[in-house]
């Protein structure tokens, strides 16, 4: 079957994504679990004591405290509790923790740090799987052992408010709930008054024992303008004035019982970075407070002391414990000493024995060679120790022996809960390898077939021959066989769970013959193509590459890339990597331009000529480099294109300027956003920008921003795209001055901030109708006629559409960033490109250079926290899955976007020197993206147990198989443009 090449790189990288998403689903798994059922009863541990006597130990302990109230503050960070924020706007709360009846800590969160995985740990005390972070866009019901379960069936009354996703996730466990969209993220006031004003009627009641509200108006205000944003300091009053009054209620009750005492915890489920956002493993992303406060505590007294470092899985054991609810029997944490340090040393050494056994247990359930575990090892110890104190104790000795040995068996108790946690928390997980294994080889076998088609691919008719023959050859029905045989024994004997067993058959057995398939074609391209070709080139002049240094420099570039991907460190700081990269291009283009306008003389030019065959034996030739040559040539002599003496002066030294402005404003763009991990603690012009106090700057800075987008986009346009363009750009300043990140010199009131929404959606109808015009002129180029110029107008209007949906989504100091990409491209393509007569493989990789950088320019980075949530909810009044998503995905990508699409217009307008060029760049281009994505499945597979595996390179890896699916998505789009091509061809 006759492919273009084009259409092979779409159809090959769908593939691989579909192989890419098989790895993501068995490199992501279900982390550790009790073999128990949820609803089982729970299982008492053992009595220590000797023989002969007999305890109440076999019961569930009773409760410490009355009623608990757990109010979770959405991104609260620890330093806006025990920092200088903390003492400026939470005076009471600050109050409590140094003179109150309270506890602190500071809980550390593990990765990702988004909010469902967070309410998992806080609710079961197990570390969630990394996959949850996809999970929390849509949040299903959680079905493993948890808190608000065993409080349930204990017969506690549990009251609700706040964020939906407590509802999603623990259907019908509330006698009352009133839930709020987590997702709309525009709202940081009403989402919190929804949950306060039920407050005053809820305190007053006494039809309830355990109340539970999560407040997400910080967070919200964190996504939208970030910690330093001058409404983090009113919230946190906000906050502060509800604590106060929840805590004053629960004493005045208190003043009129003699039951037991109730329990307030304030808390956070993650922080943010300093850009507001989280998901990430940063220090301000994984610590929050964590706030204990009950009169059953003493008072704090003395010098005020750091609090203590604990693990967010801490505290469900801990609440556990003083309800008096049995342990989730997933939990890794371990109990807070301090809660309990009231009681007597029996009960002490009783919650500590009760963890301690959970723990174990759940340690022999996951670890074959548990008994040798130092954790199980030193509780074995405890335990005997423990039953040495009980003998002593009932035999009524109260000497100092019996409180020195209390002491050393809760030394030993804590040192063996704190080794058992670590012990399972390194276990956190199994890998699904044969899902792993089946996605691998997906990935792997598109990633040989399209190497071994890049000859043909890239040859002047950029169409090659896809045998399907093999696809009825005895061998792929052995292969079919063979793999269904291995399949059915893999699945029946396998003791874990596995996702690509539990696919239907029909799922099963199509996955395997597309494993087939592709194997058969590979290997009858290797015997075509290298064994038995059929037109050996007769024209060794033809048949050899001509490799130039610059040829060279992007070969190793790329492999430079792919190769530092092995390292943590280089993910971390991928974007030096890009940048080193690009600025390295701009050197090279720059002795380019050089050799090309200065040092060229007017011999120079014949010798092009020699190059070009002189035989119809070669047109098919493999070097496509020598092509572009023979085009080259023929365009000098139609006069379509001017030769070195024809460019003027001042159009010489505009290219050799041009390389030198790039690395300028690449520099600059470099202080606008500090990304990575390693430096993004520091300020940078963007964290200088977005605070209170510059403001004006900001302003001036997007609205010059702005005009100089539509200079550099309307040259092209319509003039009916031209007007849309204009008023879209003014609505976008609009809309940041209505949401309060800009301001108009005539109106400076922040009482008029409103979400925008009007504004955004006048944007949106332009985006619409600009994308709609190019649109319509694209359809009239491919089904009316064949003209080329109408067809570029049409790709340069939708691409102006694009360029005005970024602009919207675009946080106003990124508006910068979107100016100079729109200068590097017209600077580039007058200057360079198009005079230097670079071919679509060059030009394609520059693109994609470029593109990556701009990735990174825009301040994203390999870690989740970077991708800006707001984006999703721009113009929307309520959560809509699919919107929110398509323009969080395009505000994240837009840099890889824009660039493509220029790519696109670039080689459209090249089709009359070079019919096959869009092919050849759509063909490059999902090269380019499966190679590092194949690569760095096999990497991952190898570093599955390294260190940082969960914190650095798992980010990266859904990173990775969100750009091949968007990347198939723009190379179908490439295909679908390169109907001249087709035409010719025919022709």
């Amino acid at each position: 079957m006759r492919l273009r090449s084009g259409a092979l790189a779409a159809s090959c990288l769908l593939v691989q994504a579909l192989g890419a998403g098989l790895f993501l689903r068995g490199f992501f798994p279900a982390p550790v679990r009790s073999r128990s059922l949820r609803g089982a009863a729970p299982i008492p541990p053992p009595e220590p004591p000797p023989s002969g006597s007999s305890s109440n130990w076999t019961k569930v302990p009773s409760p410490l405290f009355k009623r608990t109230v757990i109010m979770l503050i959405d991104a609260l960070r620890d330093d806006f509790v025990f920092g200088s924020k903390g003492e400026q706007f939470m005076p009471y709360t600050t109050q409590l923790i140094e003179k109150g009846t309270s506890h602190s800590f500071v809980a550390e969160a593990k990765p990702p740090t988004v909010t469902m995985p967070r309410i998992k740990a806080l609710t079961t005390g197990s570390i969630p799987g990394f996959i949850d972070v996809i999970m929390n866009l849509n949040s299903p019901a959680l079905l493993e052992d948890n808190l608000i379960w065993q409080a349930k069936a204990a017969g506690k009354r549990i009251i609700f408010y706040g964020d939906d996703t407590w509802v999603r996730l623990f259907p019908k466990q509330f006698v009352e709930y009133d839930g709020t969209t987590s997702f709309f993220v525009s709202d940081y006031t009403e989402v919190d008054n929804n949950v306060t004003r039920h407050l005053d009627k809820v305190l007053k009641r006494e039809d309830w024992d355990l109340l539970i509200l999560h407040y997400l108006g910080l967070d919200h205000i964190g996504h939208l303008s970030g910690p330093n944003s001058i409404l983090i300091g009113p919230k946190l009053s906000e906050m502060d004035g509800i604590i106060k009054k929840i805590h004053t209620s629960l004493l005045s009750k208190e003043e009129g019982e003699k039951a037991l005492p109730p329990l307030l915890v304030v808390c956070g489920d993650h922080g943010m970075s300093e850009t507001g956002s989280h998901g990430g493993s940063s220090e301000g992303e994984v610590r929050t407070p964590l706030l204990l406060i009950s009169s059953a505590f003493n008072k704090r007294s003395g010098p005020q002391k750091p609090p203590e470092l604990v693990q967010q899985t801490d505290l469900a054991v801990t609440l556990a414990l003083g309800l008096g609810l049995p342990i989730s029997r997933n939990s890794v944490g371990k109990l807070l000493l301090p809660v309990v340090q009231q009681k007597t040393m029996r009960e002490q050494l009783r919650y500590l024995h009760l963890n301690g056994f959970q723990l174990s247990r759940l340690l022999q359930e996951n670890v074959p060679a548990y008994e040798k575990d130092p954790g199980f090892e030193q509780f074995k110890m405890a335990e005997k120790s423990h039953g040495n104190w009980i003998k002593l104790y009932l035999e009524g000795n109260t000497s100092e022996t019996l409180v020195n040995l209390g002491k050393k068996v809760l030394k030993q108790y804590l040192e063996a809960l704190k080794t058992l946690s670590s012990s399972l928390s390194k276990q956190v997980a199994q890998y699904d390898m044969y899902s792993m294994i089946v996605g691998t080889v997906i990935v792997l076998e598109v990633l040989l077939l399209l190497l071994l088609s890049t000859p043909k691919a890239l040859s002047s008719k950029a169409q090659l021959e896809v045998p399907l023959s093999p696809l009825c050859s005895l061998l792929f029905y052995l292969l079919c066989l063979m793999l269904c045989a291995v399949h059915v024994v893999v699945c029946t004997s396998m003791e874990s769970s596995c996702y690509f067993c539990s696919l239907s058959w029909i799922t099963a057995i199509g996955v395997i013959m597309l494993v087939s398939g592709l194997l058969c074609v590979i290997l009858s391209t290797v015997e075509n193509g290298f064994v038995n070709p059929k037109q050996p080139a007769k024209n060794p002049a033809a048949s050899t590459s001509s490799w130039s240094e610059f040829d060279v420099l992007i070969l190793a570039g790329t492999i430079g890339h792919v190769s530092s991907l092995g390292a943590s460190s280089f993910v971390e700081e991928e974007h030096q990597t890009w940048y080193f990269l690009v600025n390295t291009l701009c050197l090279a283009l720059c002795q380019e331009i050089c050799r090309h306008y200065f040092l060229a003389t007017e011999g120079d030019l014949p010798l092009l000529s020699a190059a070009k065959p002189g035989s119809e034996e070669t047109k098919g030739a493999s070097s496509h480099h020598r092509k572009d040559v023979d085009l080259f040539q023929d365009d000098l002599k139609m006069g379509k294109v001017s030769s070195t003496e024809d460019i003027s002066g001042s159009g010489k030294w505009m290219a050799l300027a041009t390389p030198w402005v790039i690395l300028i404003c690449c520099r600059l763009l470099r202080s606008l956003n500090q990304t990575g991990v390693q430096w993004a603690h520091r300020p940078d012009l963007g964290h200088w920008l977005t605070s209170s106090e510059h403001k004006a700057e900001l302003s001036l800075l997007a609205a010059v921003s702005l005009v100089m987008i539509f200079i550099l986009v309307q040259r092209r346009c319509s003039l009916v795209s031209k007007i849309a363009m204009a008023l879209g750009l003014l609505g976008v300043y609009s809309y940041r001055a209505a949401i309060g990140n800009v301001e108009f010199p005539w109106q400076r009131d922040s009482k008029d901030i409103s979400k925008g929404i009007i504004e955004a959606r006048f944007v949106y109808i332009f985006v619409l109708g600009i994308i709609f015009t190019g649109t319509k002129d694209l359809l009239k180029s491919q089904v009316l006629s064949a003209d080329t110029k109408t067809k570029f107008t049409g790709l340069w209007e939708i691409y102006s559409g694009l360029v005005l949906l970024a602009a919207l989504l675009l946080r106003p100091h990124n508006l910068p960033v979107l100016v100079f990409c729109l200068l590097f491209q017209a600077m580039m393509m007058k200057y360079v490109w198009k005079p230097l007569e670079f071919d679509a493989a060059q030009v394609t990789i520059m693109h994609y250079w470029f593109g990556q950088a701009f990735f990174f320019f825009q301040g994203n980075s390999n870690s989740i926290a970077s991708v800006d949530v707001s984006a999703g909810f721009v113009g929307l009044e309520n959560y809509v899955e699919i919107p929110a998503i398509f323009l969080t995905g395009f505000a994240t990508y837009s840099g890889p976007l824009l660039w493509a699409i220029h790519l696109l217009c670039c080689l459209s307008s090249e089709v009359h020197r070079n019919p096959a060029a869009v092919g050849h760049g759509c063909f490059c281009y999902a090269l380019l993206r499966s190679i590092p994505v194949a690569v760095y499945i096999i990497l991952v597979t190898a570093l599955r147990y390294h260190l940082f595996i969960w914190s650095v390179f798992s980010p990266k890896l859904l990173y990775e198989g969100v750009h091949v699916l968007i990347t198939a998505g723009v190379c179908i789009f490439f295909t679908a443009m390169d109907q001249n091509h087709l035409r010719r061809v025919q022709d």
